[in-house]
């Protein structure tokens, strides 16, 4: 009988196809498998490259340049992959539940990611659920493909666009390089003049990110709207999006032939189907350690933990949890669940004091963005704008992809 202790892992994107992998490296001893069984549940056989999905939607990547299987690089270092969907978690019995199994743990990393909220507004987003949603998205694979049909319909019926992240919304970052890379492209084809861009968001300034204050981001964001021609809109609370038109809540429409709204996150389901599991938003409350503050043998990583806002705002706006915070959040849960197995030190890492690594792109130029924390206090910020930024990003996805599909994080 296997008495090796049991970890299982929910989630395969950056949080938990990370933290498997770092549990797997840790655990390893000398030429032998880990000394503990590692079991990751994912409801998908493939990794996603999410940064690259912004440019899905104009055919400069496609469905197999940005994802991977996983079951090979997993499996390649001793850990067990189960295609499944986790609907809750049983504490009191240790388990994930699925729909026709129960997952034994001795410890759980929860990184599953966030359940985007198109509800959170009537109209938003594609149709759902037998609900009709007027406006795009590229917050998973499935959602970018559709974009692109749309993108596509739009160069032969070209006119207003409005593209922008609604309230209580977290990844702006998303929102500012879809914008720009969309006005490259109207560039690109030749439709400046035809196809006006307004970008609506609910933060205060532009550049604000959900994190405040960082560096020159504002006026540099502002020069790069300018430039490329995109109207723009603050302290945005969008009432309802209708065909042809996002309706403000002041009454005001703006209207649209093709429209990308960036929603709010929640957490999953097996989350909010598991009580004192998340917070009343489906996320999760962890320590500095990303343990989980009512169970010990729970973590968390990624967008699945709770972080409260750096400060209050007009309008409400939620903190991004970029890949690169994510699978810092990863490495220290893994090294954690280690200490705990060998009865170690934990170490700790507040989510404020995760120094940022992001690139905005913007067609054929972007910024640099770096810091030595991601909320502040911050000792410095910098922005270093520049086609090297592009080249940059692209550099990093291909290094990124090159060396996660071999299983190295």
């Amino acid at each position: 009988m296997d008495r090796r202790p049991r970890i299982v892992v929910v989630g395969s994107s950056f949080a938990g196809f990370t933290a498997a992998l770092k549990l797997a490296e840790s655990l390893r001893t000398g030429g032998q498998g880990p000394e503990a069984q590692i079991t990751v549940i994912s409801n998908t056989e493939v990794f996603t490259f999410m940064p690259s999905l912004i440019w899905l939607p104009f055919r400069v990547r496609t469905r197999e340049q940005v994802t991977f299987p996983l079951r090979l690089p997993l499996e390649r270092h001793g850990v067990a992959l189960l295609i499944d969907t986790a609907e809750r978690i049983d504490r009191g019995t240790r388990e994930v539940v699925t729909s026709d199994r129960r997952i034994p743990y001795d410890y759980l990393v929860i990184g599953t990611g966030p359940k985007v909220h198109f509800d959170a507004v009537d109209g938003l987003g594609p149709d759902r659920n037998g609900k009709k949603g007027y406006t795009h998205s590229i917050c998973n694979l499935d959602h970018a493909e559709d974009t692109r049909k749309a993108w596509d319909d739009f160069l032969r019926d070209p006119g207003p666009v409005v593209i922008g992240a609604v309230q209580g919304a977290s990844c702006f970052g998303a929102a500012y390089e879809f914008v720009l890379n969309l006005a490259y492209q109207v560039k690109k084809h030749g439709l400046k003049d035809r196809v006006p861009i307004t970008y609506i968001t609910a933060e205060p300034y532009l550049g604000h990110f959900g994190i405040g204050n960082f560096g020159s981001a504002r006026k540099l964001t502002e020069l790069f709207f300018e430039k490329m021609g995109v109207a723009w809109r603050i302290n945005q609370v969008v009432d309802h999006v209708e065909q042809g038109n996002v309706v403000l809540a002041d009454g005001e429409r703006l209207p649209f032939k093709f429209a990308m709204l960036i929603p709010p996150f929640r957490g999953v389901d097996a989350i909010t189907r598991s009580p004192g599991l998340g917070n009343a938003a489906g996320f999760i409350e962890v320590e500095d350690t990303y343990r989980h503050r009512q169970d010990e043998r729970v973590y968390a990583a990624g967008v699945a933990v709770a972080v409260p806002p750096p400060g209050k705002t007009p309008v409400p706006c939620g903190v991004p949890k970029t890949g690169y915070l994510t699978e810092e959040m990863a490495k220290v849960a893994a090294h954690n669940i280690v200490a705990d197995i060998r009865g170690e030190d934990h170490v700790k890492l507040p989510f404020a004091s995760i120094d940022a690594k992001c690139i905005l792109d913007a067609g054929n130029t972007g910024v640099i963005m770096t810091a030595d924390h991601i909320l502040e206090p911050r000792s410095h910020a910098w922005l270093i704008p520049g086609p090297e930024a592009h080249w940059a990003k692209l550099a990093f996805e291909k290094y990124f992809m090159a060396t996660h599909k071999r299983g190295y994080v």
